[in-house]
């Protein structure tokens, strides 16, 4: 037993089933070697990780019918993988990313279920460089800005890793940070439109859940509205 854990859910995501190994117990935590708490992961959000929330969910089926010709695309924050297949078993030039110890061994477990080739992966924290990693054309992620420091951590991370023309898509649940991340996404140079959407079958308009949009030298692009 690997100390936590895990059951396979399916889920749809337009006409497709995907097969994903997720964690049986949003509450558990799981640090023998203590890799997560030097990459600076609580007990508390270690499970975050492992989890299908429902910004991940909305976020896979937006991209689902997203156009993704010639784009090279990073999601940040992977977690199980779930954006990552889809974009995969559309043939999408893919790359994930995450900090967390076990998100490339989720992620390689789920790629294989799925029957999909293999999908780069990075290890790469928001604070500090990742020279490997390079730049992207679209950078997707859910559920992102759920500390007080995000905003920041996130806004600089972008700023390394898109390139000048470019579009961020980010699926979030309606947190109160939102705002700031936008303000430092504009100084960079970024427009933002965003989607409401129900990401819960009680959520009632108008929506907390959306889909934010941000796009910089782009003469025209696919935008939440």
């Amino acid at each position: 037993m690997p100390g936590y854990s895990v059951e396979t859910v399916t889920l749809r995501v337009g006409a497709w089933d995907y097969h994903v190994r997720s964690l049986g117990d949003r509450q558990q935590f799981s640090d023998p070697d203590g890799l997560a708490e030097r990459a600076g992961i609580s007990s508390a959000s270690w499970p975050l990780f492992g989890v299908v929330w429902p910004s991940g969910l909305a976020l896979a089926r937006e991209l689902d019918q997203f156009p993704i010709a010639g784009k090279r695309i990073l999601e940040v924050g992977c977690g199980i993988g779930l954006s990552s297949l889809v974009l995969k078993h559309r043939g999408a030039d893919i790359t994930a990313s995450d900090h967390h110890p076990l998100a490339e061994e989720f992620l390689r477990h789920n790629t294989a279920l799925n029957g999909l080739p293999a999908i780069d992966f990075h290890n790469a924290p928001w604070v500090g460089p990742n020279p490997a990693l390079g730049r992207f054309d679209l950078i997707i992620g859910s559920d992102l800005l759920y500390e007080r420091g995000h905003p920041c951590l996130l806004a600089a991370f972008l700023a390394a890793h898109a390139k000048r023309a470019s579009q961020i898509l980010l699926a979030d649940p309606g947190r109160n940070r939102c705002g700031q991340f936008g303000r430092r996404m504009a100084l960079q140079g970024y427009q933002r439109s965003e989607k409401r959407i129900a990401f819960a079958p009680s959520e009632a308009a108008p929506h907390r859940g959306r889909i934010m949009s941000f796009v910089r030298g782009l003469e025209t692009s696919p935008t939440a509205s």
